[in-house]
């Protein structure tokens, strides 16, 4: 089979690649995806997405490495193995981090990927509830819900942040990120609303777009640098070779990405040739550079009856079922992320470092199952930690998972940042809007109190926010590790691009799924050598020397 472009991975990435690039009908496209389609029901239910995940048919649920500073706890690291990748089991939580975090891109020598080169990229990409302005998209494929919530606890949340000296702000994703405030979501009428169904269901119908589900790409072919093509296992398990006359685009994510890279002789040399591997390309960032946002969870009860328990127990979650399936309404049309903390972990910090979420629900860390009582639960997560990991290969088995080695915690001042974030969440459930509202602290217990008692707690509960990025990150410098140029070439290669989170340099100050998107939106123009959309240079908050606001 010949096609003029091959992508790999239908995740978040993907889908938007596999729309943009048949817009133009002289482009044969070939779409490859090892999961299955994205038709179970589940996988349009928001408040379904821990059912989700803890089925292994559209999640790849790759084992971690043992953690050397959690006491060699191995997390597992979920990622989305269908249509729509973690789009389609995420928590649809849209938010596109800081301005900042651009500006640091193009400050590591990431060339037109700053702030103003940015946004016009996030605006076009959404459509946006809220309505359009100078900020946000209001005729994007990506449908982004504004909350408007109700929930006494996720009122009380916001209130609390503004009695403790935080400020409030109307749009995190807009002119000011840090505060408190509304938290949007990819949901749509009660509904998931994935990169699959913003931007490959319009173009699924196209004669230009082939699309294969149930094939394992465990090759790049490769003839004097240049990618000319993939191999794959088709779900026949027979091998298939495909031909691209323009470009092999690696859209398979942090880890399925160098990965394949690796497998195809792209990536350290040293450890490539000592699995047995021939060298292609000696390129040592490949799998480097993993970064993550780690997340710590407090756990309190409520002392009024106002939480989400009730309804998922047995009888009532089967009412709350049929209630979506019948109006797309209710308890189950909701991730139940609705407002959001942004601050900073000292004064020192230029910019949030820390994100705060609550749910009107507690679960179980081991099980995911409710918390049979009125209970919430508060999520501490380290936006810009320091500590980095790796990816690299097994074996030189495509079938086998990689080794994820994130090093959580590696660096001590991520300790220090996390204890920082467990003392504001105490403070802000002590204020006046959580009165009659929050009684004991479940977990870790207010008794946790010392940075050693907390670090003990934090060996045994810190957990992945599933953010995983920066496995082949964009720069120039290939002896310090970038892997791809700005416009997400493989250095030393040709006819091979990369395009999901992987290339990040460092991670979002947020959820990643929102700039895995908008990274997507932008290649696609510099593969069809669009001009890239006009700058747009937008003022945007931070904090002055005078600020006088906590942190």
């Amino acid at each position: 089979m010949k096609f003029d472009y091959v992508i790999v991975g239908a995740g978040s990435a993907g889908c938007v690649l596999a729309n943009r690039l048949t817009s133009d009908h002289r482009y044969r496209v070939l779409l490859v995806e090892a999961g299955p389609n994205n038709k179970a029901l589940s996988l349009k239910i928001p408040a379904a997405l821990l059912s989700n995940l803890k089925s292994k048919k559209h999640n790849w649920a790759y084992p971690g490495e043992p953690e050397p500073e959690l006491g060699g706890r191995q997390l597992q690291h979920d990622r989305g193995r269908t249509l729509g990748g973690s789009s389609s089991i995420n928590g649809m939580v849209f938010i596109r981090g800081h301005a900042m975090d651009f500006e640091g891109w193009r400050q590591l020598g990431c060339s037109g990927w700053g702030y103003a080169d940015v946004l016009p990229y996030f605006k076009r990409l959404e459509s946006y509830e809220g309505g359009g302005d100078e900020f946000r998209g209001d005729e994007g494929p990506l449908k982004v819900h504004r909350p408007e919530p109700r929930d006494p606890i996720a009122l009380a949340f916001v209130n609390a942040g503004a009695e403790a000296g935080y400020p409030v702000t109307d749009d995190i994703c807009g002119y000011r990120q840090e505060g408190f405030g509304v938290l949007d979501s990819t949901v749509s009428n009660g509904e998931r609303w994935s990169a699959a169904r913003g931007y490959l269901d319009p173009a699924r119908s196209r004669p230009n777009l082939k699309i294969v589900t149930g094939c394992h790409v465990h090759r790049i072919l490769v003839e004097d640098r240049k990618a000319k093509g993939i191999e794959y296992l088709d779900n026949l398990e027979r091998n298939v070779s495909v031909s691209a006359d323009k470009e092999v685009i690696i859209s398979a994510g942090a880890v399925g990405t160098p990965q394949l890279l690796m497998l195809s002789g792209i990536g350290p040399g040293e450890q490539l040739q000592s699995l047995g591997i021939d060298v292609v390309a000696d390129l040592p960032g490949v799998g480097q550079n993993l970064n993550d946002h780690p997340d710590f969870v407090l756990k309190y009860k409520c002392l009024k009856p106002v939480s989400i328990w009730p309804k998922t127990k047995p009888i009532a979650s089967v009412v709350e079922g049929l209630k979506w399936l019948v109006s797309r309404k209710g308890v189950c049309a909701s991730n139940h992320f609705d407002t959001v903390g942004c601050v900073r972990s000292g004064p020192d910090v230029n910019y949030p470092d820390l994100q705060f979420t609550i749910t009107p629900i507690a679960v179980d860390d081991k099980t995911w199952e409710p918390i049979p009582e009125h209970a919430f639960q508060i999520h501490v997560g380290l936006m810009r930690a320091h500590s980095r990991g790796k990816i690299e290969l097994r074996d030189a088995n495509p079938a086998s998972p990689p080794r994820i080695l994130a090093n959580y915690l590696q660096d001590e001042r991520d300790r220090d940042k996390f204890h920082k974030g467990i003392r504001i969440v105490r403070e802000l459930v002590g204020q006046p809007a959580f009165n009659g509202l929050c009684g004991r602290e479940i977990f870790p217990g207010s008794h946790v109190q010392s940075n050693d008692d907390l670090d003990r707690c934090l060996n045994a509960a810190t957990v992945s926010q599933w953010h995983l990025s920066g496995t082949a990150r964009m720069g120039s410098d290939t002896d310090q590790g970038a892997v791809v140029d700005a416009s997400g070439k493989v250095h030393g290669m040709s006819g091979l691009r990369i395009v999901d989170a992987s290339i990040m340099p460092v991670v979002t100050n947020g959820n990643t799924n929102g700039p895995t998107i908008m990274i997507a939106e932008k290649l696609s123009d510099a593969i069809l050598n669009i001009p890239a959309l006009p700058r747009i240079e937008e003022e945007f908050w931070m904090r002055q020397e005078s600020d006088s606001a906590p942190g």
